[in-house]
């Protein structure tokens, strides 16, 4: 399991099946670059199709920016939620890339840690106990308040509401609410203090952090993808540090941009910077 990283395509898928094939388990640490490379694009045309009104009225950019555009209203802010939530949530459907990845891990002990929001994971099969979305989910609402910590389905509101919309705006009497309270309600996305980390939340932070415990000794392998510097405590820093603490454990970072370690002279490490679903093609 001691390998370091070599410049030389060829052998790096060589090392990369080698290590898949001989692991015990298998930790799979996924950012945004993961579902960009599946397809999930945040901007361009297919953005601009569906995002028209919201371009022309308010000169919104992409995907990321519309969440934190000042909008006047509660009217006109759940609007552009609501297609937000149905454009990358409930619109796309399990990307093949996601489900290559399955078919390479399927059959050994793996979990999954993601800081993506999409649902991409449960979309292509993943087993929902086996995978911790440390940063929300956009099919979730939250109290705005974060208080009490629950988190209820979205996906009725969006589809009733998507076919209201008029001028960016949705009616007033469809703005959600919490529904015993009639409280303001939130996206569950980690965006400060009040991000609500349900009973589920925990539970699965719990079985992530059991799954580390039982992998200690182990031949483990860390395949990180797509993971940047937005928040490397979840996922880039906790990884290099594994492979650099436990003996039989590898880590294989796919990063386009930022492959470099933090921590210097990790020598169970390997890196790609080509695209992953040539990685992944080829590993199949």
């Amino acid at each position: 399991m001691t390998m370091k990283s070599t410049n030389d395509y060829s052998q790096r898928i060589e090392q990369l099946g080698h290590l898949i094939s001989n692991a015990d388990n298998i930790i799979i640490g996924a950012g945004s670059g993961l579902s960009t490379a599946a397809g999930l694009q945040y901007s361009g045309e297919e953005f601009e199709h569906y995002f028209h009104p919201w371009i022309e009225r308010y000169g919104i950019t992409d995907l990321y920016s519309s969440s934190f555009y000042p909008f006047q209203t509660e009217e006109e802010t759940w609007a552009c939620w609501a297609m937000h939530i149905w454009y990358a949530r409930y619109r796309p459907h399990a990307m093949p890339l996601y489900k290559q990845l399955l078919d390479i891990v399927n059959g050994k002990n793996h979990f999954v840690i993601t800081t993506n929001v999409d649902g991409q994971f449960e979309k292509a099969g993943f087993c929902k106990e086996r995978l911790f979305a440390t940063q929300g989910d956009y099919a979730l609402f939250q109290p705005k308040s974060g208080y009490p910590k629950e988190t209820w389905s979205n996906q009725k509101w969006v589809e009733q509401v998507l076919p209201l919309i008029k001028d960016c705006r949705i009616p007033t009497d469809m703005i959600p609410r919490m529904p015993d309270t009639h409280a303001p309600v939130a996206m569950n996305l980690r965006c400060d203090n009040t991000f609500v980390e349900n009973i589920y939340w925990h539970q699965q932070y719990q079985r992530y952090q059991n799954f580390i415990t039982e992998c200690s000794g182990k031949r483990l392998l860390l395949l990180e993808l797509g993971v940047g510097f937005n928040t490397p405590v979840i996922i880039r820093f906790p990884f290099e540090r594994m492979a650099t603490e436990w003996e039989q454990t590898t880590l294989v970072r796919f990063n386009k941009s930022e492959p470099q370690t933090f921590i210097n002279g990790l020598s169970r490490y390997v890196a790609f910077q080509e695209d992953i679903g040539t990685i992944l093609q080829a590993i199949r």
